[in-house]
């Protein structure tokens, strides 16, 4: 199957207008953050990121949309330039579980890859719903694209897993631990998010992330392992 032909598949099961319509209430919200990074790996550098999320929430759905950049340059040229966008919606079944369809398309100049996109359909689990804890598992089949700057771009299937812990540690901040891995037969990749959020003052807060992504199969000259620690503030709307 096509890329653009996954992309329709998705947008009609997740993103369909029968998943905005307005049929009960309707929540909007988001976060957007700014700071500094220190990457190592593929690229060691220290430079600026930016984060986008919006979210939505109605009665049987709930929709999720992210945009996260990063980009430095030296004297000389660009030493780091990525950009990721993910789309997610959430269809819920009953009060403990939810099925769900999640699109994502990374374009990582430093990686050996033109893109990356994966298409994912698949069935979610609230494992723990306390009022200071939560965590939720995720599951389901999906296909990746893969362009490598030298050579033709090949669609694989994969197995989507992820994990993700949120914990009110106190009033003022909250830690979060996301895991997921696309397992595929050319490449397994697995991605590593720790996260600790401390209220600053009304909507501004400071954010603490330490990543780790680790590819299976990666082309000739380039790590397998990136890291990142980052330090950034946050505006929520």
């Amino acid at each position: 199957m096509s890329f653009s032909k996954n992309i329709i598949l998705f947008s009609t099961l997740t993103l369909s207008p029968t998943a905005f319509a307005a049929t009960g209430e309707s929540e909007w919200g988001g976060e957007a953050e700014l700071g500094l990074v220190t990457t190592s790996g593929n690229t060691e550098t220290t430079t600026a990121n930016f984060k986008g999320k919006l979210k939505n929430e109605r009665e049987q759905w709930h929709h999720l949309f992210t945009l996260a950049t990063l980009h430095s340059s030296n004297k000389e040229s660009n030493t780091a330039e990525r950009y990721l966008l993910t789309a997610k919606s959430d269809y819920k079944i009953n009060d403990v579980s939810y099925a769900f369809g999640r699109f994502s398309f990374e374009d990582d100049r430093f990686s050996g890859f033109e893109y990356r996109a994966t298409e994912t359909l698949g069935y979610g689990r609230h494992i723990i719903r306390e009022e200071t804890l939560k965590f939720d598992v995720e599951g389901g089949p999906g296909v990746r694209q893969s362009k490598p700057e030298v050579g033709s771009s090949d669609s694989e299937g994969i197995f989507y897993l992820s994990g993700n812990l949120k914990w009110n540690v106190s009033e003022t901040s909250v830690f979060t631990q996301d895991l997921f891995s696309e397992i595929g037969e050319d490449a397994t990749i697995t991605k590593s998010v720790t996260a600790l959020k401390t209220q600053i003052n009304g909507d501004l807060a400071m954010k603490a992330t330490y990543t780790i992504k680790q590819t299976s199969e990666v082309p000739v000259g380039v790590e397998k392992t990136d890291t990142e620690t980052a330090v950034t503030l946050v505006y929520s709307f």
